[in-house]
């Protein structure tokens, strides 16, 4: 199985979801989007398959300190240029497996998808 899990190493929740997958053998390549950057088409992939309001972490510090403008009249393709210039703003992690795509670390989710 292919698994590619996108994310920032030092994310609390990153290390939670790479230390889940390690304990159970599960093979993964790791993109850290402050060495390789966000890639908007993917991004927009993404988007298609979860929308949006899943993929934006709208929670998180770096989406709350954005300009008002950047953050209002949000729809996919705002979101979209908005998470590829703050990767920070893109819910983690984001794991592509085939056949699918998680977003955010929920075990009992993983398990079913992953195992």
């Amino acid at each position: 199985m292919s698994v590619t899990v996108y994310g920032i190493p030092n994310c609390d929740t990153v290390k939670k979801a790479r230390k889940w997958l390690d304990a159970r053998g599960v093979a993964y390549a790791f993109h850290d989007y402050k060495k390789q950057g966000a890639d908007p088409a993917r991004i927009a992939g993404w988007v298609d398959v979860a929308g949006w309001g899943k993929v934006l972490n709208r929670a998180g510090t770096t989406f709350r300190k954005l300009p008002d403008a950047d953050k209002q009249g949000l729809d996919a393709d705002k979101a979209v240029a908005v998470m590829a210039a703050n990767p920070s703003c893109i819910k983690r992690p984001v794991v592509e497996y085939p056949g699918g795509l998680l977003v955010g670390f929920k075990e009992a989710e993983w398990e079913t998808a992953l195992s």
